[in-house]
């Protein structure tokens, strides 16, 4: 018996927990595998973003002995600054390996939103709470009914004159 604990909770308010547990369960093992794909990701996405850096800054090393540091030439160092760092980041925003990187990121992010809000409503539908798409139900259903009193309310107003329009 004490190898099957759920089976501990079969009566009173801790049923339902016990028969989603199991999903809440598998939900927590995708997140983790998510989370996983996410930090790799994650991880790549700074890389790709401090390598670019770096690059650009040894790049503008290069140049600025070659400019006067008086503070005529000022704004020519800062343009100059400007300049590589905007062509190297641009070169990188272009790039496919960023492209693919970034779009792995977000995919990621979105599946553990997804396993989130799952992992949410399983537990809102646990303790008999109503979960997001309930609620978003319920508010289309009241907007749906606000639009149908209005025209109601303007053909009353209106002494019923517009033939249903």
């Amino acid at each position: 018996m004490s190898s099957r604990p759920q089976s501990l909770m079969s009566t009173g308010p801790f049923r339902k927990l016990g028969v989603n547990a199991k999903k809440v369960s598998a939900e927590m093992i995708e997140i983790n595998q998510e989370l996983a794909e996410f930090n790799t990701s994650l991880g790549e996405y700074y890389k790709q973003l401090t390598d670019t850096w770096n690059e650009a800054q040894k790049q503008f090393s290069k140049k600025v002995p070659e400019i006067p540091t008086d503070t005529e030439h000022l704004d020519a160092t800062k343009r100059i600054w400007i300049d590589i760092f905007e062509n190297y980041f641009t070169r990188l925003f272009d790039s496919l390996e960023f492209a693919e990187n970034f779009g792995k990121l977000v995919s990621s992010e979105l599946e553990l939103a997804k396993h989130w809000n799952n992992v949410t409503s399983l537990m809102l539908e646990t303790v008999n709470m109503p979960t997001k798409k309930e609620i978003d139900e319920l508010y289309k259903e009241l907007h749906l009914l606000r639009k149908r009193v209005a025209k109601l309310e303007k053909i009353a107003n209106h002494g019923g004159n517009e033939n249903g329009k």
